[in-house]
């Protein structure tokens, strides 16, 4: 049944074999089973409700006793005897370990490195250095503990081949690198590689054959450059003249993008490997202002669903230009005034306030993408590919910011008259969240300056 043989292998289900076929028929999950009311899920599935009630029940106390919290007795699960989900905090330190950035810098802010056993992201805009990062990372595997896992690696691209020349030049001139012995050294004969150009291919390589290398090779690191490429391809491209279908596609490719999540979380987990995905960022775009001299044509419920945008994003956008108060959530006494006088027209008796804006994407999102958190930012917002549902997959977000540092050219004459020019570009990564090290913080307050040199990445001391 889709994928509860991975989450309780040892679940009993004879007793509902009635029910399977139809659940794996409609592709229920046993997270559905767990958080979707059973009256919808019944709907969809096509089954009689108080059957998929039990398997419901079952499967949540199979779920309690596996974790060791349920009060039952094991002997109704015998075959569950030994726990796989419960763990102490001796175990999960045990089995830490992490891929070194070869910067302690970076590595410090990710708290020792890239973890094994979770999927982590790193997203930011092109020329950011999401690809220098990983081919470190690809190299960096193979070095014994503590820098790495002395195990090799694996590189899918949805992109470009992988660049070989780059590696080499890392290997010769990262110092943490070049000074190993030969037979210490990495090599990019660890690192197996393969493009996948369209969306089957991903998923055909991904669900069969990667399997299979990283048990055969004991891959340490499986890295995915780009992430959005292929399903920006498969669900935002339609056939001219072809008839919009957008929200079927949006639920597909939000299916798509679970399965690979659980996918890509078995993996890490099976094989106690680090998943890092390379991901995309778009440009995002506030809500413009409802200018006020338009609120007296408007009634009271289209302007403010019109003006209804994050408190953050207003603050943005106000700056250090105004110090007054923002637009509330409830007219104010003012504008009753003003509609028991005639002058806006009253509000519709079964007028429903829409919801406060801290419940707004726009609002929330401040704290997912790593853009947006600070209200007087002097860069461009962005938005990493592929939503909320990609986001909710991930245990770890890393995101790289870029800003450009003009200067004049150094010329004899006619220097005022000369515009500024781009010099060069100044570079930092930000923790947004991950399990094991705290944020950043705000902005770029707490983020790490680094640069891209011939041997990688290297962070920037403050001051320099």
């Amino acid at each position: 049944m889709t994928d509860l043989s991975r989450v309780l292998p040892d679940f009993p289900t004879a007793p509902y074999a009635n029910l399977l076929h139809n659940i794996e028929k409609h592709q229920v999950t046993t997270s559905d089973l767990l958080t979707v009311e059973v009256t919808d899920l019944a709907k969809r599935a096509q089954l009689p409700v108080q059957g998929l009630e039990r398997l419901c029940n079952a499967v949540l106390e199979a779920l309690h006793v596996d974790l060791g919290v349920s009060d039952k007795p094991q002997g109704q699960f015998p075959n569950q005897g030994n726990c796989s989900l419960k763990q102490t905090g001796t175990d999960l330190t045990k089995q830490w370990s992490t891929i070194s950035t070869l910067d302690d810098s970076l590595d410090r802010a990710l708290g020792g490195g890239i973890p094994t056993g979770y999927v982590t992201e790193i997203t930011g805009e092109s020329g950011a250095g999401k690809t220098q990062f990983l081919l470190t990372l690809l190299l960096s595997v193979q070095l014994p503990p503590p820098h790495g896992l002395g195990r090799p690696a694996m590189y899918i691209s949805t992109e470009a081949p992988l660049s070989t020349k780059r590696l080499f030049q890392i290997l010769s001139s990262n110092p943490s690198l070049r000074d190993l012995d030969r037979a210490a050294r990495p090599s990019t004969d660890n690192i197996l590689s393969t493009v996948t150009p369209d969306l089957e291919s991903q998923d055909h390589i991904l669900q069969f054959q990667v399997p299979v290398e990283v048990s055969r090779r004991n891959v340490g690191l499986l890295v995915l450059d780009s992430v959005a490429a292929n399903y920006r391809a498969e669900f935002e491209r339609e056939p001219s003249g072809a008839v919009s279908n957008g929200g079927l596609n949006m639920a597909q490719r939000s299916n798509e993008l679970v399965r690979l999540g659980q996918l890509l979380h078995e993996l890490a987990r099976k094989h106690k490997l680090a998943v890092v995905v390379a991901n995309q960022v778009a440009d995002r775009f506030s809500t413009p202002q409802t200018p006020t001299i338009a609120r007296s044509s408007v009634p009271f419920s289209d302007h403010h669903r019109i003006s209804q945008d994050s408190p953050l994003a207003h603050r943005t956008t106000w700056g250090h230009q105004s110090k007054g108060p923002q637009p509330s959530a409830e007219p104010t006494s003012s504008e009753a005034e003003m509609v028991q006088v005639g002058m806006l027209e009253p509000w519709p008796e079964a007028f429903e306030p829409p919801a406060p804006a801290a419940l707004l994407l726009d609002h929330q999102q401040r704290w997912f993408t790593g853009w947006g958190d600070d209200p007087y930012a002097d860069y461009a917002l962005k938005t990493p590919s592929l939503g909320l549902v990609w986001s909710t997959q991930l245990a770890c977000r890393i995101a790289l910011f870029r800003q450009p540092v003009y200067g004049r050219q150094e010329v004899a004459e006619d220097d005022e008259m000369r515009a500024p020019t781009l010099k060069t570009w100044r570079r930092w990564m930000k923790v947004v969240f991950a399990p094991h090290v705290a944020p950043s913080g705000q902005g770029l307050s707490g983020a790490v300056e680094y640069e891209v040199t011939m041997g990688g990445v290297r962070g920037v001391k403050k001051g320099t």
